[in-house]
Formats: structure tokens, sequence, C-alpha cells
């Protein structure tokens, strides 16, 4: 999308924040999580966020608004775990199609008021396509370090319907996200560049991956470096990180993206580390003092929250990014290789 990347070498734009933690705060039942289709179905749903975009849409389209409202350019939809994979927890796999075009719709609806009402600053929808919870990379089974509890076709056809689905509920860019195992990302890439191919479609596509510890390391064991190279051959408009840290422990992961990425940068870093109960405790104003840094520097163009974080936070956020220039882009003519560390000629 043109008008997209224009904004992005003009402005800081800022992705909303966490959709679960807003959720939590209407303290929903397992009746909220059922309609008439699902009343008698056998398996708890209580917890199921992504099926609330059916059952529930009015709570769905209200923390979208909640979250424009705050100065989010950017609304990511409700489908984090929205994948045929992800749903067969809950015994859902045929709703998986609805559940992302659902959710494509609300978000878009939302994102079109907003823009409408307010030109000079348009709004835009993100299709969030979560890690699933399999991974292609690592054995989960500590006896039997061969074996993979998913293959990689697999999760490219769930992926493939999901970012079907996605798209034909509007969404503006895709958005391949809290990304803990590279494999799981390609088998998403590739789905996606199939749909381009197919459709003849030039969608934007934004990857984020998740530092899991203070190794520096994704949960599949590959450095932050390594986690680019493995995806710069793509075509993608930004690659990022999110998740797992808080911003202050993301910045010198952060920083190793701005170096080295020929994309536009995104970061949206938790509102801190859990406490012993698996709360945030960061406010607005100390996340918000923590991302400075990041402005300071220039490592970002694109900037929100993640987990813990609220309104309230991207507000702060929103207001601090408008006083700084984005990040400039940077291109390298380098070959690059890497499996878990990087590898490339100098």
């Amino acid at each position: 999308m043109k008008k997209l990347r224009e904004l992005l070498q003009k402005k800081i734009l800022v992705l909303d924040g966490a959709m679960g933690t807003m959720i939590q705060r209407h303290k929903l039942e397992e009746a909220d999580f059922r309609n008439e289709a699902l009343k008698n179905h056998p398996k708890s749903l209580k917890g199921n966020n992504d099926l609330l975009s059916i059952t529930s849409p009015d709570i769905i389209k209200e923390i979208h608004a909640q979250y424009f409202e705050a100065g989010a350019d950017i609304a990511e939809t409700n489908t984090f775990s929205s994948t045929t994979i992800a749903q067969a927890d809950y015994g859902l796999e045929d709703l998986a199609y609805e559940l992302n075009f659902q959710s494509a719709r609300i978000a878009k609806e939302v994102a079109k008021e907003f823009t409408e009402n307010e030109p000079y600053k348009p709004r835009f929808v993100a299709g969030s396509m979560g890690p699933t919870n399999r991974t292609a990379s690592l054995s989960p089974d500590v006896n039997d370090p061969g074996f993979r509890a998913i293959t990689f076709e697999e999760l490219r056809v769930a992926y493939k319907q999901q970012a079907e689905a996605l798209l034909d509920g509007g969404v503006d860019m895709l958005l391949v996200e809290t990304v803990f195992d590279t494999l799981n990302a390609k088998a998403a890439l590739f789905a996606i560049d199939e749909i381009k191919e197919e459709r003849s479609l030039d969608i934007p596509v934004m990857v984020s991956g998740t530092i899991t510890d203070a190794s520096g390391r994704t949960l599949s064991g590959q450095t932050t470096e390594a986690f680019l190279i493995s995806v710069q051959h793509m075509d993608l408009m930004s690659v990022g990180l999110n998740c797992a840290l808080g911003a202050a422990q993301l910045r010198p992961y952060l920083k190793v993206l701005a170096d080295k990425s020929d994309f536009f940068v995104s970061a949206h870093p938790n509102a801190g580390l859990p406490n012993e109960f698996g709360q945030y405790d960061e406010t607005p104003e100390m996340m918000a003092g923590q991302i400075k840094e990041f402005l300071d520097e220039g490592l970002v163009n694109i900037i929100g929250g993640c987990c813990g974080t609220t309104p309230e936070h991207v507000a702060a956020i929103a207001k601090l990014a408008q006083g700084y220039s984005p990040r400039q882009l940077v291109h390298s003519q380098q070959l690059f290789a890497s499996g878990t560390e990087r590898n490339y000629d100098e």
C-alpha cells in the first residue's frame, strides 16, 4: 500500500496495545464465549478470546475504538490464535475462516469510522497471525529429539487459510508476530507469497520476532541478527520485535535490527516483565520513558505495546512519538547466511 509506505517515511506510526489485557477488564464468563450455535459445544470456551469476534463483537469493536482514540494508527485484528492449529484445543477448527474474516471486518469498520472523522490521520488494520501453539523446529518430547508435533506443510495450509480470510475481511497489511520459531514464520510467509501471486496482490507484510529471555535468542535458538537474516530475503515492509520482554530489556536487540535491517523496524514490547502474579506493573509514564530511548536513538518506524499495555500506555507512546522523526532506512549489499548464529562474509 503506497500511502502506508509514504507515511512510514514521514512519521513514526503507532501500533495499538494488548487485546487480551483489555478483554480481561470485562471479567467475562463461559456464556460470553458462546452463542446459539455454540451453546451445546462440549469443550470449555472461556479464554478463547478470538471467539469473541463472533460471540461478543461489540466488546472487540469497543477495544479497537479505545486504541484509536488513544492515538493508534494501526489496529491489530483479534486473531492471534485464529488458525485451525490453535483452535484445535477448543474443537473449533471449522470456525477458523469465520474468526479471521469477522475480526478483520470489525477492525476495518472501526478504522474507517475514525479515518472518515479524522482524514488527516488515516487508520489502518494489521491482520494478526500468531505463532500457533506448535513449533516446527523443536521436539516437544525430550526423549525423542527428532519428533515434530507439526510439519511445515500443515503450518502453510493453516496460515494460508488465515491470511485469505483476513484479506477477504479487508485488512491493510498482514502481521506475522511473536515469532519464536522462524520456521513457523517461514511457513506463514510462504503461504502469503502464494496468495500474493494467486491474487496479483501487493499486500504489506510485517514480521515481528520475540526474544524469550536475557540470552537474546528466540525459543528456537536464533540470535536477533540470525533471525533477521533468515527472513530478509522475503518481500517485507517491516521487521521487528514484540512480547516476552519490556522496553528496557528489548532495546539492545532492537538496536541490532535497526543497524542491520533494510526494512522499516517495529517494536511493541510488554509493559515490563510480569510480576509473581503474572501482572504487568509498568505505568504508561514508565514505559514511555523507556521507549523514549528508542526514539532518541532513531531505532523505530512503528511503535506500540504488547502484553499488559492499555489505551493509556498507547496514549503516552503516541504523544511521545509525535516529537520524533522515523528511523531512516539502511541498505546493504552483503551476502548473508545464518543458522542459530549470524554467518556472513564481511
